[in-house]
């Protein structure tokens, strides 16, 4: 088979991992194509990349495509997400100045309860809260605006929500231009890394199996290109799988943190990966299940049901009808394209495309092709449950 190249943008995130290695570990060769990964400074401009040609997919935050159907920012290019590559992996973090101010108010900081913890930050926050987020269509921003409206804030009138890359928020955050932040990993561990803030939340505390990050292509690449399209989705899932050993996360920490990657200490990137999360200056841990998910409980499987919750929460802040938002969101998770790449494969894929999200505290077997598939908890913080079909 000849091989052939394909332009791959990426964020240096934990969460590009299933990209990088499936290039490193010869995931993509065994499908005849190499990646070319190209490393991008900010969401907006891989958005951008992906939009005009410039890369022929895209490691991208899962709103991205939804909001492009929307109409709502970038170039009104349709993108389709064919696979999801990241579940959770966000954190949210405070200056050490509102760290002091939490724990004065008893806060201990036990990183497990949204509520608990939500609610003292609103104790704690004067007047406006400023947060960082890496990008306004993203789900850094979805489990903000879920999570502090949930619990009484007006949202997102009580926050003032600044755009800064990833890799640029602990610095944001030293120069006092945010008070808190939302960020993939490993960017607030660097924060912590560099004594300039407190770890007060992983994101999987507001929503436990958050579609994270996908792989995102040009819709109309998509038809055209779907035999390269599926070599992609099968080596990228096949580096999942892999990720989510155990005994590969060691390795992947290493690759993760060259300089054309990440750069970044191996030992920071070490802790997403396995959960063992150090959220303060002085060295405090926290365990937390599921903190980055690349594969179990069908983690790359791009449910129509998320695409659609996605849809209809940026439908209500900008005024867009929610029906319409959440019919067109579903079409741009292309479960169809999942399901057809690894047709002949030993993914085990649910049988429907579409589900109840946030109604599981615990793992639940579902109709798969094995039968032998388990969905992990999904349950929203407050015990919401989102319905497709009553909406």
């Amino acid at each position: 088979m000849k091989t052939t190249t394909l332009s791959v943008g990426f964020i240096p995130l934990t969460d590009s991992a299933p990209l990088i290695i499936a290039q490193e570990m010869g995931y993509a060769a065994e499908e005849g194509i190499a990646l070319d990964l190209k490393r991008a400074p900010s969401w907006s401009s891989l958005r951008d990349m992906l939009s005009f040609g410039r890369v022929d997919a895209a490691h991208m935050l899962s709103p991205v495509p939804v909001a492009a159907a929307l109409g709502l920012g970038g170039a009104g290019v349709p993108l389709s997400a064919v696979s999801v590559l990241s579940v959770n992996g966000n954190v949210i973090g405070v200056s050490n100045a509102l760290a002091d101010r939490l724990r004065a108010q008893g806060h201990d900081f036990g990183f497990n309860d949204a509520r608990a913890a939500g609610e003292a930050l609103i104790a704690a926050t004067d007047e406006t809260l400023r947060i960082g987020v890496p990008f306004p269509f993203s789900m850094h921003a979805e489990l903000l605006y879920y999570w502090l409206s949930a619990l009484g804030m007006s949202v997102p009138e009580a926050l003032q929500v600044r755009t800064v890359p990833p890799p640029l928020m602990a610095d944001a955050m030293e120069a006092g231009e945010i008070d808190a932040f939302c960020v993939g990993e490993p960017w607030g561990s660097m924060a912590v890394e560099n004594g300039v803030g407190t770890l007060l939340l992983p994101g999987t505390a507001i929503w436990s199996f958050a579609p994270e990050k996908v792989l995102a292509v040009r819709s109309d690449w998509a038809e055209t290109e779907q035999s390269l399209l599926g070599r992609l989705i099968r080596a990228t899932w096949r580096a999942g799988r892999w990720l989510a050993e155990p005994d590969s996360r060691s390795l992947a920490a290493e690759i993760l943190s060259r300089p054309d990657y990440l750069g970044v200490p191996a030992e920071v990137l070490d802790r997403a990966l396995t959960g063992r999360m150090v959220i303060s200056a002085q060295g405090e841990e926290r365990q937390v299940p599921r903190m980055l998910e690349f594969h179990h409980g069908a983690a790359t499987f791009p449910w129509r049901s998320q695409a659609e919750w996605i849809g209809r929460q940026l439908a209500t802040r900008a005024g867009l009808d929610p029906e319409a938002a959440g019919k067109a969101a579903r079409a741009t998770f292309r479960s169809d394209l999942h399901r057809q790449a690894l047709a002949g494969t030993n993914a085990d894929l649910p049988g429907a495309s579409s589900k109840l999200e946030g109604s599981l505290s615990e793992q639940l077997p579902v109709a798969s092709e094995s039968g032998k598939l388990f969905l992990g908890p999904d349950r929203f913080f407050d015990g919401r449950i989102f319905d497709p079909h009553a909406n």
